[in-house]
């Protein structure tokens, strides 16, 4: 029997310098059949953060590879493309857009921007990968 798993949405730079979505694949591989669990995995640390209402961020590279989760309100990101994607409590995906080796940041080329949406101030917790 295969194991389950889960696919997440992971923002990383492209090859291009760009920043993208694709899918992040995690096995299911310890556990239960009640209660199935990923591999322990080992963390950098962890940050809580509370955006007010209006919060809109420039464009911007992740510092460092962190699982982002919305605990409350609402997060948009937006790509140079003019797309955006949006997270709402209980969901949220793996930041991974780092600045490509040795390059300096491109405000024409490089990150993502994110802002909060709705009447409730947005409230994150950081994981650091």
């Amino acid at each position: 029997m295969t194991a389950p798993y889960l696919h997440l949405p992971e923002l990383f730079t492209d090859a291009d310098g760009r920043a993208r979505w694709r899918e992040r694949v995690v096995a299911l591989t310890e556990g239960t059949p009640a209660a199935r669990l990923s591999a322990l995995a080992v963390s950098g640390g962890m940050q809580w953060r509370e955006s007010p209402v209006g919060f809109a961020s420039d464009f911007h590279c992740t510092g460092a590879p962190q699982w982002l989760l919305v605990l409350q309100g609402v997060m948009e990101i937006g790509l140079r493309d003019g797309s955006w994607r949006r997270f709402g409590p209980g969901e949220g995906f793996y930041s991974n857009d780092t600045l490509p080796p040795g390059a300096a940041f491109d405000a024409a080329l490089h990150g993502h921007r994110s802002r909060q949406a709705g009447p409730v101030p947005l409230r994150t917790l950081f994981v650091r990968g």
